[in-house]
């Protein structure tokens, strides 16, 4: 049974710094492009962050470049985001979702999705 979970949100302050985790489980990571998109209350899904299978391509949203830096191991099953310098804005629950190609328009071409972990930026 294939799954994801993510892990590593909580409440940091503003300007701040949070690493999240998303171990698969089930499935052929290595042959999976995986994003990270978030969902705010009121707003709709963005994504965020996406890596190629290899590790050799990383996209990222115009609102997070610079800032956000997306890795991956795939011997050990997980993809990384690392948060810096992090903005009231970036309060959202945060997940992944892996599929054959990498894209941040949305998450509903993905074959595989995680519940997410809640980050929660202070002021």
């Amino acid at each position: 049974q294939s799954q994801f979970v993510e892990s590593g949100g909580g409440l940091v302050q503003f300007g701040g710094s949070l690493t999240l985790s998303c171990r698969a489980s089930g499935v052929n990571l290595d042959r999976l492009s995986v994003a990270w998109f978030r969902k705010a209350p009121g707003k709709e899904e963005e994504g965020v962050s996406c890596v190629s299978s290899s590790g050799a391509y990383t996209y990222y949203s115009g609102s997070v470049k610079g800032r956000f830096t997306i890795s991956r191991d795939n011997a050990k099953r997980t993809i990384f985001l690392h948060m810096a310098s992090l903005k009231a804005e970036d309060t959202a629950n945060y997940y992944c979702a892996a599929g054959g190609t990498c894209q941040l328009t949305g998450d509903y071409e993905y074959d595989y999705y995680g519940q997410g972990t809640q980050v929660t930026v202070s002021s």
